[in-house]
């Protein structure tokens, strides 16, 4: 792998870091009363550093893993789904545990409900998804160094470029559902 500049749009692709874990794999809220499993591995884990997402989390960055929503099981109470405003104008709706409020996942307008962005942090070994790609690092925190051999780029990548053959064949056939849906719901 190449050495990574922030200062230079660049996508190197990597390995695919969940393919070595074994799945199903269990995460929730603080006072686990949300918990949920994800059956499989994401289709990809992206480290956002956009402001948005800093503002929104509280923190530098936002570790989201990309999984079909029929893959993700709930084995607790049901999230709260609270609608928020995005940059993109758009918004997103943030499942929520009703009690700590913790964000378990996102699900944003392009794909609404069927394409879930699971918060990383709340799985219970978070060690297992490390971030495929790191985004908008434009805008990352300039203390925070991004690790070599982790592809970054200043904005946003081609999905072709990056994605495993794999996520790619699974997002293909959920293409249909989200034409399906966005012909009903997004204007």
């Amino acid at each position: 792998m190449q050495k990574i500049d922030a200062n230079e749009t660049k996508v190197l692709v990597g390995f695919d870091q969940a393919s070595s874990t074994q799945f199903p794999i269990e995460g929730g809220c603080t006072c686990k009363a949300v918990r949920y499993r994800m059956e499989c591995a994401p289709l990809f884990v992206h480290c956002c550093h956009c402001r948005w997402c800093q503002r929104e989390t509280g923190a530098s960055f936002a570790l989201n893993a990309m999984i079909e929503a029929d893959r993700v099981t709930h084995v607790g109470i049901e999230p709260e789904l609270i609608v928020t405003p995005t940059e993109s104008g758009r918004g997103q709706t943030i499942a929520r545990c009703p009690t700590c409020r913790v964000a378990v996942w996102s699900n944003y307008a392009g794909a609404g409900p069927l394409l879930r962005f699971v918060r990383v942090g709340t799985l219970d070994n978070p060690d297992l998804l490390p971030p495929d790609i790191h985004i908008f690092t434009r805008s990352k925190q300039p203390w925070l160094l991004l690790p070599e051999g982790v592809p970054a780029v200043l904005e946003y990548y081609e999905r072709e470029d990056c994605w495993p053959a794999d996520s790619l064949a699974r997002r293909m056939a959920l293409l249909p559902a989200i034409a399906a849906y966005q012909a009903k719901f997004v204007s």
